[in-house]
């Protein structure tokens, strides 16, 4: 009995012993951890600034101002067609020309019937001038006289009259040459050799001086900040940038879409084209707005977000949603208010609720170096 009871205090102490020893080696380890420092993360504020150039807007390519080419006559056959489209025509100069044979037999005709009318008048005029000074007089009576001079005004008339058909004909003659109404390139051609001429179809569309510019569509809340004469630059699919300035601003703002349409004059260059697409970024237009710096948003699954250092040091993740980016930037449409500081370097290194020692991003790099001595 003596034995066995010794035997059990043996292991009790033996226990005890292991159990202090865990207990020693857990605190140590608390100490240990307790001991380390926060990690040193660099930062930056979320704040108020302009952004230069940060506003953009896409659209197409347009025409300034299109010139729709018709006939002023119907039922002409076209002749010739003397351009194509991408042509630079000047004003004046001839694009088709209608088969003109059956109005010069018209004006053949017109001629004839007017020199019957001069010939008839001449002898209208004879006959009136024969009974001048007869008035009262017997010899014929005062109804033929009248009879005579009217004679002679209704023929006359008709000499006027003969002549305004003949005019209106040789009028329709000079039309039957298509010219261009404007200058400019030749959009355009739906007219062929053969067709027939009709005032209600187009026949060419030019550019007028061949000017082309972009009709960026705006949001409406950045209309306000976009004047005529602001400068622009706009891409091309090609990879190519054009400089342009702002012309016009629309008045209104599309019901359904809240945009507006800001018209952006360009020079004239042989690969704008219209239709075609083009991206503006407005280079001289420049609002206050929320932003932290660029190297603060991180990207993860579930979007943009902002490492927010508290004013306990700690941090938390913040979601953001971001907008313009410029000049080392991003525009805040949705995050934390202004004056946030945010971490930027070792921020990827943090989790939610660690505390962390803030450095401010102008001293990150000497407190990097006086930590490694």
């Amino acid at each position: 009995m003596k034995i066995s009871t010794g035997i059990a205090r043996a292991g009790l102490l033996a226990a005890a012993g292991l159990f202090a020893l865990g207990a020693s080696a857990c605190s140590g380890a608390k100490t240990e951890k307790k001991a380390d420092p926060p990690l040193a993360v660099s930062f930056g504020h979320v704040e108020m600034r302009p952004l230069n150039g940060g506003l953009s807007a896409s659209g197409l390519l347009v025409s300034r101002e299109e010139a729709a080419v018709s006939s002023e006559l119907s039922g002409y056959r076209v002749a010739q067609v003397r351009v194509e489209e991408g042509a630079w025509v000047k004003a004046g100069e001839e694009l088709a020309r209608l088969d003109d044979t059956l109005i010069r037999s018209q004006i053949d005709q017109q001629t004839a019937a007017v020199l019957q009318q001069e010939v008839a008048a001449e002898r209208a005029d004879a006959e009136a001038k024969r009974v001048e000074g007869l008035d009262n007089q017997g010899v014929l009576s005062q109804e033929a006289i009248v009879e005579r001079r009217m004679a002679a005004r209704s023929a006359r008339a008709g000499v006027a009259y003969a002549q305004a058909q003949l005019n209106d004909l040789k009028t329709r003659q000079t039309r039957m040459v298509i010219r261009a109404p404007v200058s400019g390139r030749v959009l355009e051609r739906t007219v062929r050799p053969g067709d027939t001429a009709s005032p209600g179809s187009t026949m060419f569309r030019i550019a007028r001086d061949g000017l082309v510019e972009l009709d960026a569509e705006v949001p409406e809340s950045d209309l306000a900040n976009i004047h005529p004469g602001d400068r622009a630059q706009v891409a091309l699919p090609s990879g190519a940038t054009v400089d342009g300035s702002v012309r016009l601003v629309s008045p209104r703002v599309e019901v359904q879409t809240k945009l507006g349409h800001v018209r952006i004059s360009l020079p004239t260059r042989p690969d704008l084209r219209s239709g075609g697409f083009g991206k503006a970024v407005f280079t001289s237009v420049s609002r206050p707005a929320p932003v932290a710096p660029e190297a603060a948003i991180r990207f993860d699954a579930d979007g943009p977000s902002l490492i927010v250092i508290q004013p306990d040091n700690t941090v938390r993740r913040v979601p953001v949603r971001t907008g313009r980016r410029a000049e080392g930037y991003v525009e805040l449409t949705q995050g934390p208010p202004p004056g946030s500081r945010v971490a930027l370097g070792g921020s990827a290194f943090v989790l939610e609720g660690d505390k962390v020692n803030p450095v401010a991003a102008g001293g990150a790099a000497a407190a990097a170096r006086s930590a490694s001595r």
